[in-house]
């Protein structure tokens, strides 16, 4: 059994800052891919950004210069710094993990960005 503890997710004002963290528990073993994806009320889950184990990451067009994706092998967890935040930023955060075969997904925090 794997769980995802996500954190770090609330109510900024625009151009505010949040940091997102995930932390993968229990038959941990080799995490090939790490990630953040996110949906909207309406819109379908898109990704945000992504990294590999050995540090390889791509991001969405929109967050590119303004999110950062990071992880810490050794603790399991990816962390995603998030600054200039706009109010289209708004959505569910879903922390994501691939570890072979299958794909692991955490509950989801709540980023809501409004003055």
């Amino acid at each position: 059994q794997v769980q995802l503890g996500e954190s770090g997710g609330g109510l900024v004002p625009p151009g505010g800052s949040l940091r997102l963290s995930c932390a993968a528990s229990g038959r941990i073993f080799s995490i090939y891919t790490m990630g953040w994806y996110r949906q909207a009320p309406g819109n379908q889950r898109e990704l945000v950004a992504r990294i590999t184990r050995d540090g390889s990451t791509n991001y969405a067009d929109s967050v590119k210069g303004r999110f950062t994706i990071s992880r810490d092998n050794g603790k399991n967890t990816v962390y995603l710094q998030m600054n200039s935040l706009k109010p289209e930023d708004t959505a569910v955060y879903y922390c994501q993990i691939t570890m072979a075969p299958r794909d692991y997904w955490g509950q989801g925090t709540q980023v809501t960005v409004s003055s």
